[in-house]
């Protein structure tokens, strides 16, 4: 072989090297817990995670492999993602991020996979939640006693749970979300004075599920394809209007005694249920007789077309 062949050989195997060791920089394993601690400090120091102001943190590169991914232990931060992903092993009780009694946190851009709880959030308030890519985990995101906090704008699938609500979680906002392939529930609530609002809620089980949860709103909600579109266990005084359930197995199970408003009166209506076979004789867009779902619950004023909101322009108004 000529040395000039041989230099060149060299060359294309540092190349080689080189790129090899470029893409390996971008994917992290794990051990241990990282930690975003109280006093603004990451560990391990060697986390792909950079900041310059102890106030937005960005993830560097992929976490993958681990039991628990993030652990938040600083208020009034900001957490981006910037696409890249935090992945684990798919062991029982692991999780992607942890907020434990934190406030004022938003998470934002992060690809969660692989964990049982993929954002968990306790005891915490005022946290956003926003533009996350959540796959193959038991539950999307888990919020247990908190309130005030906001997840919109998430995609959530193949979970076993999408969005789940439980233990004296209060005046939380879950909007344009899209919930899709998610085995059990789409969105679950056991819970109260909660909104639920603006998701596209597809091919789970259950699309949306209440379970003991009272004067929660489900409103402007697209419930499609699922096994069942809304269900209601031992869960009254609930508002559920101007939602579009649409080819649905089965539209709506009410169960435990369960009474709630399914409209918002008219003119404003009710919801727009696909299997409605009533008239309209007046041609205002709502239904001549009601969608009835047992003796305690009808939608009296069903719509007889799908629902969608539009904004007017400030020049409209007067």
């Amino acid at each position: 072989m000529k040395w000039e062949s041989v230099v060149l050989l060299f060359f294309l195997m540092i190349l080689v090297t080189s790129l090899s060791s470029a893409h390996e920089a971008h994917t992290v394993r794990e051990s241990e817990t990282i930690s975003i601690r109280s006093d603004g400090s990451i560990y391990p120091p060697t986390a792909p995670i950079s900041t310059v102001d102890n106030v937005t943190y960005t993830l560097a590169g992929n976490i993958t492999n681990v039991f628990e991914g993030l652990d938040v232990e600083r208020s009034n931060i900001v957490i981006d993602g910037s696409g890249f992903a935090l992945e684990g092993s798919g062991a029982d009780n692991s999780v992607g991020i942890i907020l434990y009694r934190i406030g004022n946190v938003t998470i934002q851009n992060t690809c969660i996979k692989n964990f049982e709880y993929g954002i968990d959030i306790e005891n915490s308030s005022n946290n956003s939640i926003t533009g996350n890519n959540i796959t193959n985990s038991g539950c999307g995101i888990y919020l247990v006693s908190s309130s005030d906090n906001n997840v919109s704008d998430n995609n959530l699938t193949n979970n076993v749970v999408g969005i789940n609500l439980a233990s004296s979680s209060k005046n939380n906002t879950i909007s344009y979300n899209n919930i899709t392939a998610n085995n059990y529930a789409g969105i679950q609530l056991s819970s109260t004075y909660n909104t639920v609002s603006g998701n596209s809620v597809t091919n789970n089980g259950r699309g949306i599920m209440l379970v003991s949860s009272s004067d929660n709103t489900v409103s402007g909600n697209s419930v499609t394809n699922n096994t069942d579109g809304i269900v209601l266990l031992s869960s009254s005084n609930n508002t559920v209007y101007h939602n579009n359930f649409v080819n649905n197995t089965v539209q709506t199970d009410f169960f435990g005694g369960s009474l709630n408003v399914l409209d918002n009166g008219y003119p404003l209506g009710g919801n727009y249920w696909s299997d409605y076979n009533g008239t309209d004789v007046n041609h205002d867009g709502i239904g001549d007789t009601s969608y009835v779902i047992d003796t305690k619950n009808a939608d009296n004023y069903p719509l007889m077309g799908t629902f969608y909101e539009f904004t007017v322009p400030r020049w409209y108004a007067i």
